[in-house]
């Protein structure tokens, strides 16, 4: 089959390259280019004002990796045939096509309590239908099935090529240096014993400083106190466009996709549920914020009055979780400060935690393969330098108010 070979120039690798028909097919879908329209990063520009990159950025950046890993692995002698590896490179494509507005920002509020994965999942199994079957080694290999674990370790484990870009183009996009990984040295030591995907004993440094690389990443970036603050501003915007059209409210449409979600409110997925879901983006939600700014609701106007216009609740972190008390305290000066009662102040005083935590030990652990054979697990490595916080989950509680 004659294959016509393009490439992307993208700003962290440079020239990305599309060579197969199914991979063309994959980028040329609707389902695909919807990521253009969905910020990688959620409200994070409103800290780094350089992180506007999309899915779609990240998800050629992730599928740029994936070449480089396969052609790796193929040349240790790892089989790998040609189906296989178009399958896994078309699935790390496809790995984050579940992704609605402001990506994890709003994970969960568009469709009840439903993970991106699982929506996911689901459109591929639609794209597998149009395009007759050709993804459903994608769909096994994605989904933990196929019988070559590794495959399914380089989409998703604690050293996969998802995490290996997004820390590099989050770095690059917010010019946070922190991020900055080796992945090259890294895809470098990749390696395949029983199966299953390890790292040579000569990359545990780079191992060390990958997992070191994402803590700070989380606390500088992901979990940016402020970045914190304008997320949660969100969720409390639609929470209050909700409870508005539960007590009839007709003032919260938009005239767009996102009415079926708020009016219908499904919880489940179905045929058109997906349908309507590929139409909803980032766009959508920043209309609806910009036409709910003039709604006479006063705590909603207020919100997304604040949000278009960075005027941000301030927030605070500490060790240890707020007092009944405080919060109170917090919600009766905010009532009297805004002239509303005190359920409504619940939208203007509100406390959560961020959890960051570097390693999972019970989770697609990296394992690295010794040059005698051996093999260990990462937080096994008697290093002083990760050892003992490797695994540790860092807690810490918030607080957002009007002062």
């Amino acid at each position: 089959m004659k294959t016509t070979q393009k490439i992307i120039n993208d700003p962290v690798y440079g020239f990305i390259t599309i060579n197969h028909p199914l991979i063309f097919d994959i980028i040329n879908h609707p389902y695909f280019q919807r990521l253009r329209r969905i910020h990688q990063m959620a409200l994070a520009y409103l800290v780094y004002p350089g992180a506007v990159h999309t899915r779609l950025h990240h998800a050629l950046g992730a599928y740029h990796l994936m070449c480089n890993a396969i052609a790796e692995l193929k040349a240790k002698q790892i089989p790998i045939t040609e189906e296989e590896e178009v399958a896994v490179k078309a699935a790390i494509l496809l790995h984050d096509i579940g992704h609605g507005p402001f990506s994890h920002a709003l994970e969960k509020y568009i469709i009840n309590s439903v993970h991106h994965e699982t929506i996911g999942i689901a459109l591929m199994q639609m794209m597998n239908q149009e395009l007759d079957g050709r993804l459903q080694m994608a769909i096994d290999i994605f989904t933990g099935k196929y019988p070559k674990p590794f495959l399914h370790q380089l989409i998703s484990s604690q050293l996969d090529v998802d995490r290996m870009d997004y820390l590099t183009r989050d770095s690059f996009f917010t010019g946070v240096s922190e991020g900055v990984i080796g992945y090259d040295r890294i895809i470098k030591m990749l390696t395949v014993h029983q199966g299953e995907l390890m790292v040579e004993e000569k990359g545990i440094y780079s191992i060390e400083k990958f997992l070191i690389a994402r803590r700070q990443m989380y606390w500088q970036v992901y979990l940016h106190k402020t970045v914190l603050s304008a997320e949660k501003m969100l969720i409390h915007i639609l929470e209050r466009a909700r409870h508005l059209i539960d007590t009839g409210d007709t003032q919260c449409k938009t005239g767009g996709t996102l009415d079926f979600f708020l009016y219908e409110k499904p919880s489940k997925i179905s045929e058109e549920v997906l349908q309507q879901f590929c139409k909803l983006d980032d766009v959508d939600i920043s209309f609806a914020i910009k036409k709910w700014a003039s709604h006479p609701d006063f705590v909603l106007q207020t919100l997304c009055n604040k949000l278009l216009n960075r005027q941000l609740l301030k927030i605070k972190l500490d060790s240890k979780p707020f007092s009944n008390e405080f919060i109170e305290a917090q919600r009766k000066a905010a009532a009297q400060q805004l002239n509303i009662n005190e359920r409504q102040a619940v939208h203007f005083v509100f406390t959560g935690e961020a959890v960051n935590t570097m390693y999972k030990p019970n989770d697609e652990n990296i394992k690295i393969l010794f040059k005698n054979g051996e093999i260990r697990d990462i937080s096994g490595i008697d290093n002083p330098l990760i050892h003992q916080t490797i695994s540790s989950p860092i807690k810490k509680f918030y607080i957002c108010t009007l002062t």
